[in-house]
């Protein structure tokens, strides 16, 4: 029986040590990416944000395209959001300055929208780490994005593995089966 409590504890000192050492894995910044890497369409597969009414904000959302186009100067590059709620499409144009892995959002002094991008090891994914800060919220996001429409169980899991050492609610998994808005906007013929 001691033998059985003795394993039992050597697992669990073992766990506890490993967590943090996941922790600082998954919670630092990469190092650098090349804008050549961002460009190209990104469908947002999972978030979460610890502002709760931006949380439901997302939930109301059928599915988000990012488009990342690089510039002639190669620490700006150009942002597209685009959100489809039912039949309709919202786009929201920005321009974005690298600094490394990090990045600044140009919104018009309507708020600071910063961030970072985060270790992930599905290759054609991006972790995506926003700190929003105006005179009415503050909030930490951290978003899945993927070239693909979604990702498999473990990408999925090493996600939410991170949003618990970022100590942020279970994610808002989009439906893969809703469709994507178009990069344009259609014009009336």
């Amino acid at each position: 029986m001691f033998a059985v409590f003795a394993f039992t504890v050597l697992c669990l000192v073992s766990v506890s040590h490993s967590t943090p050492l996941l922790c600082e894995k998954l919670i630092q910044p990469l190092e650098s990416l090349a804008p050549r890497h961002l460009e190209g369409r990104w469908a947002l597969v999972a978030g979460s944000l610890n502002h709760s009414q931006s949380m439901d904000a997302l939930r109301l959302r059928d599915s988000i395209t990012m488009y990342f186009s690089n510039s002639s100067d190669p620490s700006t590059v150009s942002y597209t959001q685009i959100n489809r709620f039912g039949n309709g499409c919202q786009h929201l144009r920005y321009n974005i300055s690298l600094d490394g892995s990090s990045f600044s959002f140009d919104v018009g002094n309507r708020f600071d929208l910063n961030g970072s991008l985060h270790y992930t090891s599905c290759p054609d994914c991006l972790v995506m780490r926003w700190v929003v800060k105006s005179s009415k919220r503050h909030s930490v996001d951290l978003y899945l994005l993927s070239r693909r429409r979604e990702v498999d169980l473990r990408e999925m899991e090493e996600f939410r593995a991170q949003l618990k050492c970022f100590q942020l609610p279970v994610p808002v998994v989009m439906d893969s089966a809703e469709k994507l808005c178009p990069e344009r906007r259609s014009t009336a013929a």
